[in-house]
């Protein structure tokens, strides 16, 4: 038995087949399908356990897709992009998918992320419903419901996003380290990348600060981490 489905999507076969015999290869099962259109229909009909999807595609584009996906279908993503832009990047997390890879890619970096992706999404759905609601000062955090609100206004947050909020919530007023959130929200298959964590940081205090530029709930500490401080309505 495959320990996962993967869908791919993308419009260049040459790399789909690739890929494909790749993700054979590890264990995985592969379908495939060159635009969105089609990836949506094959995802409802048989869901998959993970989609690799392409940003640059014909018809839908990737973030269009990525958008359809998440509102009918709870199915980790992660973008394929030509671009370095970090536009693209930054949109795509911001929407939600679970992590991204730079065309040209090495496969076995590329099957590192599956299973770190796959490993945290399997983690997620187990542990929610144990997972309590959590309160520090006007902000509640609910695990099982992925809601977080700052006093009665709900809050929009991505899966990576969410996850750091808790992270620190269960700490909060104690200081974590880039190190640590790394590992806890990420994985191993992470350490010596901390500027994903800074990036999804400034995203994530644009989000709940009133003023992000002088955060007052995220606080910095300089040299050793991060500290969600708790502030009351």
């Amino acid at each position: 038995m495959p320990s996962a489905n993967v869908l791919l999507v993308d419009d260049d076969a040459l790399l789909l087949r690739g890929l494909a015999l790749k993700l054979e290869q590890a264990g995985y099962a592969a379908c495939l399908a060159s635009n969105a259109e089609d990836a949506l229909v094959l995802a409802h009909d048989h869901p998959p356990d993970l989609v690799m999807l392409d940003i640059g595609l014909p018809g839908m584009d990737g973030l269009e897709a990525l958008q359809r996906f998440k509102e009918n279908l709870n199915i980790p993503i992660i973008f394929l992009t030509a671009h370095r832009r970090e536009i693209d990047q930054r949109f795509g997390l911001e929407l939600g998918a679970d992590d991204y890879v730079t065309k040209p890619f090495d496969a076995d970096v590329l099957l590192a992320r599956i299973k770190a992706v796959l490993r945290r999404s399997r983690h997620s759905l187990s542990a929610s419903a144990e997972r309590a609601p959590l309160v520090v000062g006007d902000l509640t955090i609910d695990p099982e419901g992925h809601t977080v609100t700052v006093g009665k206004r709900p809050i929009d947050l991505s899966p990576r996003e969410f996850d750091i909020l808790y992270a620190m919530a269960l700490e909060a007023g104690h200081v974590l380290s880039t190190e640590r959130l790394l590992r806890c929200v990420w994985g191993a298959e992470y350490e010596g990348e901390p500027q994903v964590v800074y990036v999804h940081m400034r995203w994530l205090r644009s989000k709940i600060e009133e003023d992000p530029q002088h955060p007052r709930r995220i606080l910095t500490i300089r040299g050793v981490g991060y500290k969600l401080v708790p502030q009351q309505a």
